[in-house]
């Protein structure tokens, strides 16, 4: 009997890891609905700042970021989009960032279920997508994904640090 409880008490602290709502990074969502019902759904995992420099130091410029922390970001649509000009059949993707200093490219990846590191690889890359950039007014030290409806569309962005990286969404 005191083995059984034993193991029942060793377990709990594993368990307790699989709770993503107690990470230091934890899940958020972002979702646009379009004016026809459909939707885009992004799930991923929003990392700290703390007092870290991040883009070109923590998240290197020139490499695939996973765009967030733990699991890779997913994007699910039930529409056929067009992400920065390129063509998005509806279904269920991974979202992937290239971050360089005077610009950044969003990759939508049709491989899912994948952590986020290491990258996958180019093989099942759907697009490339070039992002705006811009400067936050101040620091944000939560990495945040949101969507802002403007029109018929949606503008993607990702937002960390002083950066804003930003890609037009409209539906084909």
């Amino acid at each position: 009997m005191a083995l059984a409880a034993s193991l029942i008490v060793a377990t709990v602290p594993s368990g307790a890891q699989d709770d993503r709502s107690q990470r230091p990074s934890p899940p958020a969502k972002a979702e646009c609905r379009f004016a026809d019902g459909k939707t885009i759904a992004v799930d991923y995992s929003s990392p700290r700042m703390r007092s870290r420099r991040i883009f070109g130091g923590l998240v290197p410029y020139g490499e695939v970021w996973r765009a967030g922390a733990n699991e890779a970001t997913t994007f699910v649509t039930n529409s056929n989009l067009v992400v920065g000009g390129r063509n998005v059949p509806a279904g269920s993707y991974t979202l992937f960032a290239v971050p360089e200093q005077n610009r950044w490219t969003l990759i939508v990846h049709k491989k899912t279920g994948v952590w986020g590191i290491p990258y996958p690889g180019t093989a099942d890359e759907l697009v490339r997508a070039p992002m705006t950039l811009s400067r936050l007014p101040q620091p944000l030290e939560n990495f945040t994904i949101a969507f802002d409806r403007s029109g018929g569309g949606c503008t993607l962005r990702l937002d960390w640090e002083s950066t804003r990286a930003a890609v037009n969404v409209t539906q084909r």
